[in-house]
């Protein structure tokens, strides 16, 4: 744990990530200190950059996204050009612009990059992975795994 926060940031913080919707006079009383104090230091939690954005969990099934699919890329490593090389990273951040696609992780093993997508159907994954991602230059093959259920999807971070 970083020297830079203190146990009242790590309360904020946790009570930030359950309801980022809650007032700062809310959480003021939940910590137990005065609304300026605890105002700064949100300030100063965002200012460090442990804060990155206050959003919504919507619910993909209910606004039709009802599939879900990872998808594991192999990275097709090439000799430097006269333009440079062909960075991973590069490829990683093409993929990521994809309305389709939630997550993008460069990963180790037989595969390089692991992907997750939510779409409205099978064959709307299939367009994207046949249409969009193998076109990405520097993609070299994927393999598509379709999610039956989903037991836990988690958006907290532990601490």
């Amino acid at each position: 744990m970083s020297k830079e926060i203190d146990e009242k940031d790590l309360q904020i913080l946790r009570i930030l990530q359950s309801n980022c919707s809650l007032s700062v006079k809310t959480i003021a009383r939940m910590v137990n200190s005065p609304i300026t104090t605890v105002h700064a230091k949100i300030k100063r939690l965002e200012g460090l950059g442990y804060i990155k954005s206050y959003k919504a969990v919507l619910d993909s099934k209910k606004l039709g996204k009802t599939v879900t699919a990872f998808i594991l890329v192999s990275f097709a490593y090439t000799p430097p050009t006269a333009s440079g090389m062909l960075s991973q990273r590069d490829v990683a951040k093409d993929i990521a612009k994809f309305p389709e696609v939630q997550e993008v992780h460069i990963i180790t093993g037989d595969w390089d990059l692991l992907i997750k997508v939510k779409a409205s159907s099978i064959d709307e994954i299939g367009r994207f992975v046949v249409d969009k991602l193998r076109t990405v230059h520097g993609v070299e093959k994927t393999l598509t795994c379709v999610v039956f259920d989903s037991i836990k999807e988690c958006f907290d971070i532990s601490f």
